[in-house]
């Protein structure tokens, strides 16, 4: 069966069970029988409901497994995002030790400017 067929045989089950557990009202309008004879069994469209829903739901979580990448690639992507971010902050510390650096120098010809001052008195 392949997989379009099994998502409607898991939507059809979901609807005939869903139904008959609808209001007369609501089952009129979808030309349900609502003759008093007419028991319905809540508890077990429920189950049968609850149940159809599990199966929908392992299909899309097998669907969902099935397109994601290979771990291996997860993790290459991982560490080249890591990578870059690591190459970034090494040109923000280069970059932030270069302005260290520029006031350094100029605090260091401020102190001779002061310091010649000083000895010029």
């Amino acid at each position: 069966m392949s997989s379009l067929n099994e998502v409607q045989s898991w939507v059809a089950s979901l609807d005939a069970t869903l139904l008959p557990c609808l209001p007369a009202r609501e089952l009129q309008a979808a030309d349900r029988s609502t003759h008093p004879s007419h028991h319905v069994d809540v508890e077990r469209h429920a189950r049968e409901f609850m149940e159809a829903a599990k199966q929908l739901q392992v299909f899309f979580i097998r669907v969902q497994h099935e397109h994601q990448p290979p771990k291996e690639e997860l993790l290459k992507k991982e560490i080249a995002g890591l990578e870059s971010e690591l190459r970034a902050k090494d040109e923000l510390i280069k970059r932030q030790k270069r302005l260290l650096q520029g006031w350094s120098d100029i605090l260091k010809a401020q102190k001779l400017k002061h310091i010649h001052e000083l000895e010029r008195v």
